[in-house]
């Protein structure tokens, strides 16, 4: 991704988030990313395409950060809470402080099914390599690690889709986190209420 596509995707989102996706005119964000309708429109045809580069933007940051932390967290736990914390909390954070997100969610949920099933897809391979060392136990208690992956993915996502507010969104992940660990390690005592 070129310095004049991030320019435009994180304009994109600042004018997003004021105005929506729908009120938001490919002007506005010419104006807002400081460059001509040219300019813009050589890389980025219409909204739907900067709908795209905006999950593939996330995506990539996300996973960057995941990979310069990883040496950090020193077990499994620490390694899920890291996972979940740049895949789904920031952006649920995000939304959240989005005055258009029902909008902004609506316009990349209809236009970018495959931006965002790639997107998907990376994270799910993310989990699977923290959750690979632990493939014997998960054998034995009936699970594969690609099922457990697509598992937590799918089910992280839910839960920042159907929370009530943000405490409760983290109360889900940290079950989701103790079931991801005992399905890799065995029952962990007291686990469930500790607070991260």
């Amino acid at each position: 991704m070129t310095e004049l596509e991030k320019t435009v995707l994180d304009a994109a989102l600042h004018v997003f988030s004021r105005y929506g996706v729908k009120r938001t005119s490919m002007g506005d964000l010419c104006e807002e990313a400081g460059v001509s309708r040219q300019t813009l429109y050589n890389r980025f045809r219409n909204k739907d395409d900067i709908l795209r580069g905006l999950i593939a933007r996330y995506t990539e940051l996300a996973l960057q950060e995941i990979a310069e932390e990883m040496p950090n967290a020193p077990d499994l736990g620490a390694q899920l809470d890291l996972i979940f914390d740049r895949m789904a909390v920031r952006g649920y954070d995000t939304m959240q402080a989005m005055p258009n997100a029902q909008d902004f969610i609506a316009g990349a949920n209809a236009v970018s099914q495959e931006a965002l099933q790639c997107s998907a897809g990376r994270f799910r391979g993310v989990i699977a390599e923290v959750l690979q060392p632990h493939e014997a136990a998960l054998t034995r208690n009936g699970l594969t690690v690609e099922a457990l992956a697509d598992f937590i993915q799918r089910s992280a996502k839910a839960a920042g889709m159907h929370a009530l507010d943000r405490d409760h969104f983290l109360a889900q992940l940290r079950t989701l986190k103790q079931l991801s660990l005992t399905a890799a390690l065995g029952p962990v005592p007291d686990a469930i209420h500790k607070e991260d």
